[in-house]
């Protein structure tokens, strides 16, 4: 008895069979060289894969207006800006977190700051012991190059220290919670210390820095911890009232897209929180965590177009690799399509994190993300 799979498999085979009679047709109609006809033929070919994308854009692109409940996060430097978006519409558009996050953090920044101006005047041949093992070299000669002789950072390095000092002069005046107070004076009158000797003795170097700023750094902890408690407090409040307002039916099908630059992409703080609101059995397939080049100017049109992409995928794999579950559970992943056929060409030879699985006479477990299922890529010859 034929099942879904061998019927689909026929089918296919027998749309390309006549897909074939035709470009052979086709082709037979062109005249000239050789040369004339493999570059008309190869053309033909590539034609297959523009028609293909013109679709698949299509298809994404009317897809977005249909997507929901969906609730995007623009990781931006006051906690996240959230939107809530069902059938491709926003339904609200909301900073939740409270002005303690930004305002904590800015002050946290201070050691930051004063490094990003003084980093390219270091001597890239004076590392100190206590932090040789930990820094590249080669890494430090690239930021380093300008180097020491020169004393530029003297002119911004006091600029960004007078915009310290406005900030500590005012201070009293922010309302802040006594203790985040209290370490925010401790962060800006040490740096304001720090700066003078600094610009006194002409003299940046590795070591008084890293003095400087472990000295400053239980203080930067108690600034990370007002930062995450109005964090946790103002997305919960938020998610807990756009749950009831949804429903529970249409949350438990929730999409979460979270737009993070690299370097806080990974353990990304918003996507940690908003992880413990969702329906757990769909958070690994639904929460989905984008790394994006720079912020983008449209959040949500970027974070739509590509969960398109995600929810076609989906559905696509089942269809498109039907004979191979394999292959298709790597459709609806992050996982590329080519890698497992790479890797095995490639052997002992491939650095890759996953070729160490691939070796003779084992299986490869590919967890895919939508379903958790496991299936075993077929063990090397």
């Amino acid at each position: 008895m034929p099942t879904r799979r061998t019927v689909l498999g026929a089918a296919a085979a027998a749309g390309a069979a006549a897909a074939l009679t035709n470009l052979t047709t086709a082709g037979t109609a062109h005249a000239g060289t050789d040369a004339d006809r493999k570059t008309a033929a190869r053309d033909n070919i590539r034609a297959v894969d523009t028609g293909m994308r013109g679709n698949y854009d299509t298809l994404r692109a009317n897809l977005t207006k249909h997507l929901g409940p969906v609730i995007i996060v623009n990781n931006d430097m006051v906690g996240g800006t959230y939107h809530l978006v069902d059938n491709g519409t926003v339904l609200e558009r909301i900073r939740p977190v409270d002005e303690v996050f930004e305002l904590a953090k800015s002050i946290a920044h201070t050691p930051l700051g004063i490094y990003s101006i003084c980093a390219p005047y270091l001597d890239p041949k004076n590392i100190p012991a206590s932090q040789a093992k930990y820094i590249d070299p080669h890494d430090l000669a690239m930021v380093a190059f300008t180097g020491p002789k020169d004393t530029g950072w003297t002119v911004p390095l006091q600029a960004f220290a007078n915009t310290l000092d406005a900030a500590r002069a005012t201070l009293e005046e922010a309302g802040l919670p006594a203790d985040l107070h209290d370490s925010c004076a401790f962060i800006l009158d040490h740096a304001h210390d720090y700066i003078a000797d600094t610009i006194r003795t002409r003299e940046f170097d590795m070591k008084s820095f890293e003095a400087f700023s472990s000295a400053v750094y239980p203080s930067i902890r108690t600034n990370m911890y007002w930062s995450s408690k109005v964090q946790i407090q103002g997305v919960g409040n938020l998610l807990t009232r756009w749950r009831k307002q949804v429903g529970d039916d249409a949350w438990s099908g929730l999409y979460v897209v979270v737009l993070s630059l690299w370097t806080t992409y990974e353990l990304n703080q918003n996507s940690i929180i908003i992880k413990n609101y969702m329906n757990q059995d769909m958070a690994g397939s639904h929460l989905i965590d984008l790394m994006t080049a720079q912020t983008p100017a449209d959040p949500v049109a970027v974070a739509l177009d590509n969960l398109a992409r995600i929810v076609q995928d989906n559905i696509a794999a089942e269809m498109v690799f039907a004979a191979d579950q394999t292959t298709a559970d790597a459709l609806k992943g992050r996982q590329d399509l080519l890698s497992t056929e790479i890797l095995r060409l490639l052997g002992s030879g491939a650095t890759a994190s996953g070729a160490a699985a691939l070796t003779k006479g084992q299986t490869n477990q590919l967890v895919c993300p939508f379903h958790n299922r496991s299936a075993a890529t077929p063990a090397l010859v």
